[in-house]
C-alpha cells in the first residue's frame, strides 16, 4: 500500500515508468488534489517513508504510469472505453490495517472524501 491518488494514465506505449499525460491530465490532477490537500499526511508526500525511503508524490498525488506501469488497468479502461474519469486513492502504507485502526483512516479521510464529492 502506499498514501497517494494515482490519475490516469497508468501505462504508457514504451511500458517504461514515465509520465503519461491524458487529453484531460489537468481535471484528472484538480480531482487528486481535491482529496490530497484534504489529508495533510497524504499532502506531505512521502508517507511510507519506512517501506519506502525513496518514494516522493509531489502534493500526494502521482501520474499512474510515472509512478509504476499498469497496462490495461481499470482506470485508464473506465476513461477511454465508458469516458468515466477515475482515480485509484491508495489509503495507507499498510495494506491490511487492523480493525481497531479503522477509525483512525476515517477520520484521516473524511474531509477528503468530501471534498472530492463536491468536485462533482
Amino acid at each position: 500500500g502506499s498514501l497517494v491518488v494515482n490519475y490516469p494514465f497508468d501505462d504508457d506505449e514504451q511500458g517504461v515508468a514515465i509520465y503519461s499525460k491524458s487529453p484531460d491530465d489537468a481535471v484528472f490532477q484538480q480531482l487528486a488534489l481535491s482529496y490530497s490537500k484534504e489529508n495533510k499526511k497524504m499532502y506531505q508526500g512521502s508517507p511510507c517513508k519506512d517501506m519506502y525511503p525513496t518514494e516522493y508524490f509531489p502534493h500526494g498525488i502521482t501520474n499512474g504510469a510515472q509512478w509504476y506501469n499498469v497496462p490495461g488497468g481499470m482506470q485508464d479502461w473506465n476513461y477511454l472505453h465508458t469516458n468515466c474519469f477515475e482515480v485509484t486513492i491508495e489509503l495507507g502504507c499498510v495494506k491490511y490495517p487492523k480493525a481497531e485502526e479503522l477509525p483512525k483512516y476515517w477520520e484521516q479521510n473524511r474531509r477528503s472524501l468530501l471534498q472530492f464529492m463536491k468536485q462533482v
